[in-house]
């Protein structure tokens, strides 16, 4: 099911220790977004079975669709943007959730894309 153009959706950065959460338009979220972890060659490895059970619970408990993103790289895209902004390593504990902006960034652009081509 292809969420509505205006509905919200959510996007998760999953984490053993963390998760980012970013939350697209408002609350009553239509869709879940959840990235998928993998080397940088688009292999699985372990945190990749972790996350698609993540995103398989999500659908599960809450009814709603859930899609999975490539999540390579966001972690790292986040961090640079962290330290441009802060100097450093501050901010630490917001690159989940710039990770979880990424994701779902990644996510809408994927939509549109495959709107135009249809």
């Amino acid at each position: 099911m292809a969420p509505k153009t205006n509905a919200t959706v959510l996007a998760f950065d999953f984490g053993t220790h963390r998760i980012g959460v970013a939350v697209g338009n408002e609350w009553q979220p239509r869709q879940l977004v959840v990235g998928l972890p993998l080397h940088a060659d688009g292999t699985p490895h372990a945190m990749t079975a972790k996350a698609r059970d993540f995103a398989r619970e999500l659908g599960t408990r809450f009814g709603l669709p859930v899609a999975l993103v490539d999540e390579r790289w966001t972690t790292e895209v986040a961090q640079d943007h962290l330290n441009r902004e802060r100097g450093g390593r501050q901010g630490r504990e917001h690159r989940d959730e710039i990770a979880a902006q990424l994701i779902l960034q990644a996510y809408f652009d994927d939509e549109q894309r495959d709107a135009g081509a249809s």
